[in-house]
């Protein structure tokens, strides 16, 4: 009480004290975090006390995510935007509006990872102007500078940022994924990744997951412009969203000669990298 009456919210404390008893106040008041406004009067602030669900929610968004698992995260997050209108807003024109990407042709992958403070009470399209400006003051001048070194847009960037962070295991090892990607587009060799394959592929019924695991020869002629191991270059948009990191091993590359990657034998996460497909063969697992 008498922090109250420090901070100028109420004018009194032991009459606000007083007040709480005789209202029965006292006795249902709820410990928690309150923010509250100077404009209240004191049986207002009372009132607010009877109440300590926060009024922000601390909403998560993975790396690597697809636009499905961000929505499915919805229902246990104690905002009250169902998983269907979060997909729906994301497929309209007017949540690009005003980005410096508004170009591209979906929100995937400019969703960026991170805990947003979200209200709430926020609609759909609240949520996505809350990320995605998180996006346009993340990625910075110097950052955009590295990807147009590369060669690429921003768009472009973020498509094989996308395929980086699914790729990658160990985050150290980023940069030298890119590295790889890098090289081949320069050579104009298919990415061949199968990350987007299981992208093309989408929900797999049977072990519930929109990232199938792991892939059979079927799965890679399958008939997708995602399937980078029918079609050269980049697919025609994001298949996740990728971290900064992600962007930043994008932008800055490893300098490497490496044109092939494969799993460690180990479980460690790690990847094996080399110049040839001959000695990429050669680090097979037995």
């Amino acid at each position: 009480m008498n922090r109250l009456q420090h901070d100028g919210l109420i004018q009194n404390a032991d009459a606000f004290q007083t007040y709480l008893i005789y209202s029965g106040l006292d006795v249902t008041m709820q410990a928690g975090d309150y923010q509250i406004s100077s404009g209240l009067n004191a049986m207002e602030i009372a009132q607010l006390f009877q109440d300590a669900t926060p009024s922000t929610i601390a909403f998560g968004i993975l790396p690597g995510w697809r636009l499905e698992e961000v929505a499915a995260a919805l229902p246990s997050s104690g905002l009250a935007i169902s998983p269907k209108e979060f997909l729906r807003t994301a497929l309209l024109p007017a949540t690009k509006k005003g980005y410096s990407w508004s170009d591209a042709a979906s929100v995937e992958g400019f969703i960026l990872p991170a805990i947003y403070d979200v209200g709430r009470d926020a609609s759909a399209s609240e949520l996505f102007d809350t990320i995605l400006k998180g996006f346009d003051e993340q990625v910075t001048t110097e950052l955009r500078f590295g990807i147009s070194e590369q060669g690429l847009s921003l768009e472009e960037a973020v498509i094989l940022a996308s395929i980086v962070e699914r790729e990658a295991v160990v985050a150290d090892e980023k940069p030298v994924i890119a590295s790889v990607f890098v090289n081949r587009l320069a050579l104009g060799m298919r990415l061949e990744s199968d990350p987007t394959v299981q992208y093309a592929i989408g929900f797999n019924e049977a072990q519930q997951t929109w990232w199938k695991n792991p892939l059979l020869t079927n799965d890679l002629k399958s008939n997708s412009l995602y399937n980078t191991y029918l079609h050269a270059g980049l697919p025609p948009g994001p298949i996740c969203n990728p971290s900064l990191e992600a962007l930043q091993a994008v932008a800055f590359p490893a300098q490497t000669p490496y044109y092939f990657f494969r799993a460690r034998c180990d479980g460690s996460g790690y990847h094996d990298f080399s110049v040839t497909f001959e000695e990429h063969l050669q680090k097979a697992c037995p």
